[in-house]
């Protein structure tokens, strides 16, 4: 009887311990996979975005000289008519003369709110790094425009900080985002399923949580 009993116990550990030495493989494989693919996605915008927010803790520090460019041209004669009292004091140009102040400034003001006065139409193209403006006189058709280019380190800043840079920009800095979210997430599951082999990883986790908070609460007021 005791023989029996001793030759079926060593058998019902293994089987005891597979359902789960099962799941782990599987969870740590699932892991692996979306831990590879969410640092695969975030990879390029992760180090821009690291490196832009050096330069942004300095941008005090960083000179940019502007630099300026100034064009002219005249609105077609035919398109003056267009130039009539709006509906709205903040509507967008007509679709020609917007076509029409591309061809003659390289700007495409379409879409854009126009300021609308007695004298002349005005409309603001602001972007990442830099502005830019057109304004037309509604008498005469003359057109005049200024771009202002304040360096490659002033576009990357403000692409970091989603500045003038339009709806798909948007949706990227989303998307990109939630794959920074789903990296550190398995990656702090991850670090679960491994700590028991790795002693020292929830203190550098702890160090990590607290340093931030003691300096928020020591040097910023």
């Amino acid at each position: 009887m005791n023989q029996s009993e001793t030759v079926q116990r060593p058998n019902a550990r293994p089987s005891a311990r597979k359902p789960k030495s099962k799941w782990r493989g599987w969870w740590l494989r699932q892991l692996h996979t979306w831990h590879w693919m969410s640092a695969a996605i975030s990879l390029v915008g992760m180090l821009l975005f690291a490196a832009t927010g050096i330069t942004l803790n300095h941008a005090a520090t960083i000179g940019a000289d502007p630099v300026v460019t100034d064009k002219a041209g005249t609105l077609p004669t035919p398109l003056l008519r267009t130039l009539r009292a709006p509906a709205a004091t903040d509507a967008a140009l007509p679709a020609l003369v917007a076509a029409a102040v591309e061809d003659a400034v390289g700007l495409d003001p379409a879409g854009k709110p126009a300021e609308w006065s007695d004298t002349d139409v005005y409309v603001a193209l602001a972007r990442p790094g830099g502005d830019a403006w057109v304004s037309i006189d509604r008498t005469t058709g003359a057109i005049t425009s200024e771009v202002t280019s304040r360096g490659w380190i002033a576009y990357l800043n403000d692409l970091h900080k989603g500045r003038n840079s339009g709806g798909a920009w948007s949706w990227f800095l989303d998307i990109f985002a939630g794959a920074c979210i789903l990296f550190t997430l398995t990656g702090l599951l991850l670090l679960q399923l491994h700590a028991r082999h790795r002693p020292t990883t929830w203190p550098i986790v702890a160090a990590g949580v607290v340093i931030p908070v003691v300096l928020i609460l020591i040097f910023i007021h």
